[in-house]
């Protein structure tokens, strides 16, 4: 596995586009101490960068939760976005968008620092490659209430559980780990949301105390163009063993089936696969590959 540091391209970083390998920060860098920036997970479809406008929005969103603006507007970020495509010679593709505070003080107040922006765009392919059905363990970890934790901000701090769960999952044979609410209710995996159907219908937990994800948005809406009955509501756990089949969404992840969850198993089912083919026509415009 080849180190993202030893990439070739480019990165635009604070308005301007350099090579990869000069796109640095400062060890003292606020947001490497504090987790005090936000950032997207953006995919391109053949030179398309799915649902752009509407991550980028969400990127403002979720630095003014974090109390702090950003210095270029949705348009900017969208040009910077598709012209680091071509200067990469990119047609699929994984962009991350980032924001973060600077060096210029470090405590825990960010107000004095400058805030930077970067785009970085490069060839990733499925998030869950080469697994045709996801195995989940229960993580040990819960979703904090919105009176703890910035919930409906993409920022960085709020996924140290979910990379403790992760690690786990994968060292225990998991390729992730879907975690509870503070409530006791299913919540998300570490990254993806999580979708249920029984009976031909779709459930979903309620987004009240994590990210209302732009694939789950696109998906709840994708079923019922096609006349699939979604429900949103609170899931107990023990709920689980009595759904049909099981999917997970993300911009990275996409898609997936999930047959495993502890030792519950589960098939790829009708709905699972009716929405794998929607979504991949959505994204793709209809084109293959």
């Amino acid at each position: 596995m080849s180190s993202l540091e030893q990439k070739e391209g480019w990165i635009w970083m604070n308005g301007e586009f350099v090579e990869w390998h000069d796109a640095r920060i400062h060890i003292l860098t606020h947001t490497l101490h504090y987790g005090s920036g936000v950032f997207e997970g953006e995919r391109a479809y053949n030179g398309r960068i799915f649902k752009m406008t509407e991550h980028h929005q969400r990127l403002h969103e979720s630095a003014a939760m974090l109390d702090f603006t950003l210095p270029y507007n949705v348009d900017e970020l969208n040009e910077a976005a598709m012209e680091l495509l071509k200067r990469n010679n990119l047609q699929n593709a994984y962009l991350r968008p980032v924001a973060w505070h600077g060096a210029e003080s470090l405590g825990v107040a960010s107000g004095k620092n400058k805030v930077h922006v970067a785009i970085a765009a490069w060839e990733w392919g499925s998030y869950f490659a080469g697994n045709t059905g996801l195995k989940l363990m229960w993580s040990d970890w819960m979703r904090p209430a919105p009176n703890m934790s910035p919930v409906r901000a993409k920022a960085n701090g709020q996924y140290i559980t979910g990379t403790l769960s992760k690690n786990k999952a994968e060292r225990m044979g998991f390729h992730d780990a879907l975690m509870l609410d503070y409530r006791g209710y299913v919540a998300e995996c570490t990254g993806a949301n999580i979708f249920m159907a029984r009976n031909g219908i779709l459930y979903t937990p309620i987004a009240d105390c994590f990210l209302n994800g732009i694939t789950r948005k696109t998906v709840i809406e994708l079923a019922c163009n096609h006349n699939i009955t979604v429900e949103e509501r609170h899931i107990l756990p023990d709920e689980i063993p009595s759904m049909d089949e099981i999917f997970v969404t993300g911009s990275a992840a996409e898609v997936q089936p999930v047959t495993l969850i502890a030792e519950h198993e589960f098939p790829i089912g009708p709905v699972t696969t009716k929405m794998q083919e929607e979504y991949h026509k959505l994204v793709t415009g209809g084109i293959n590959g």
